[in-house]
């Protein structure tokens, strides 16, 4: 990846701008935007810096000068990397903040622009009482230190769901991803982000628990949400690590209470197919199908570097090893969240594909069901 970055600098790609030197960039008149979703701008962004994502980018392309300079800045970088190649290839003045928003952080170069403050933020109770250690006071600790995203979101909602309103949770993490995420889903469940800190390594958030703070099951939650605030993914394909990322997505959402429809459709309903065989009848090029395809998501293969099977062996292994998730822990995760899996029956004819095979919790519908659930939603992610 570092190769990568550096062939993008050589071949000028690309036109990175240090953290050192933002602030005189700034000064000088150039326009910072941060191109992170809303949620996330509002959990922490850089001071100075206005909120243009991504993904609403190329439709706003009216809103900028080009006379006026332009950095681009998301997380880590590669967001901004994708915005700064749009804009130049639309002829405006680019640079992309290298690191993005935690390395500006790390480095202590630009100040950050405090969370905006939700309503009522005045009525709300003083912090608990310091502790002997100077922190503040918590009623319950909660562990999640070695698992990764999106597992330390999902069990921070399951552990919320359970506790009394007015609590207070002092939950630790490893995943540097947290410091960030769990501003995001405080402010999305509407619960009250009291303190956070890294220490020593970790992350370490204090929330407590608000009244009418809708951290239930995400099965329940998505009763309550209001209309359009549901995710759709289309998974049309059928490669081990588009796999992961979609679930990935899903879980993660699921967690912040959102409404979540997976929806498998050709090479991506290969992910749902039992590993055992189930005796259904088919016709002689059905069974070739079958025989042809990968049987379940223990079968999947990398997209890139697979190298006849060695590859998928090394990433499943060092997955293990970082105590990242597997696919199949994934599944099941989005089956305890109550996330929609709906298996296209158009595909699932076309490929020879019955409903015998796939795994549990599997609907079957077409494109009217996916597109009844994209009507209630406001993100909807092709893989």
């Amino acid at each position: 990846m570092v190769g990568y970055m550096a062939e993008d600098v050589l071949a000028s790609l690309t036109e990175p701008i240090s953290a050192a030197e933002l602030p005189a960039a700034l000064a000088a008149g150039a326009r910072l935007l941060e191109v992170v979703t809303p949620m996330e701008y509002a959990a922490g962004h850089l001071e100075g810096s206005e909120n243009m994502p991504l993904e609403e980018l190329r439709g706003r392309l009216q809103e900028l000068d080009p006379a006026v300079p332009l950095i681009v800045s998301c997380k880590v970088g590669q967001r901004g990397y994708y915005a700064e190649r749009l804009l130049k290839q639309h002829g405006f003045k680019v640079r992309n903040l290298a690191g993005g928003l935690r390395m500006a952080l790390a480095q202590q170069f630009v100040p950050q622009a405090a969370p905006a403050a939700p309503a009522g933020a005045a009525e709300q109770a003083a912090l608990p009482v310091a502790d002997s250690d100077g922190e503040p006071a918590a009623d319950a600790r909660l562990d999640l230190t070695g698992i990764s995203c999106p597992g330390p979101l999902m069990k921070l909602q399951r552990f919320f769901a359970k506790l009394e309103e007015g609590k207070v949770v002092r939950a630790e993490a490893s995943d540097p991803g947290f410091f960030h995420d769990s501003a995001a889903w405080a402010k999305s469940t509407g619960n009250e982000l009291l303190h956070q800190q890294k220490k020593n390594g970790f992350v370490q958030v204090w929330i407590r628990k608000r009244a009418g703070a809708q951290v239930p099951a995400a099965s329940a939650a998505a009763a309550m949400m209001p209309a359009r605030d549901g995710k759709t993914i289309v998974v049309f394909s059928g490669d081990l690590d588009k796999a992961m990322a979609s679930f990935i997505i899903a879980n993660g959402a699921a967690a912040m209470g959102k409404k979540v429809t997976l929806f498998f459709t050709f090479w991506g309903l290969n992910i749902l197919r039992r590993s055992e065989s189930v005796p259904v009848k088919k016709t002689f090029i059905e069974k070739m199908f079958g025989w042809m395809m990968p049987q379940g998501s223990k079968a999947l293969t990398l997209s890139r570097m697979n190298m006849l099977g060695m590859g998928t062996k090394l990433m499943r292994s060092v997955m293990q090893d970082k105590n990242i998730d597997s696919l199949e822990d994934l599944i099941r995760s989005a089956q305890q969240n109550g996330i929609e899996m709906v298996a296209c029956q158009m595909s699932m004819d076309a490929m020879g594909i019955r409903a015998e095979e796939l795994i549990d919790g599997v609907k079957i519908g077409g494109v009217g069901y996916y597109l009844g659930a994209a009507e209630d939603a406001n993100v909807n992610l092709f893989i």
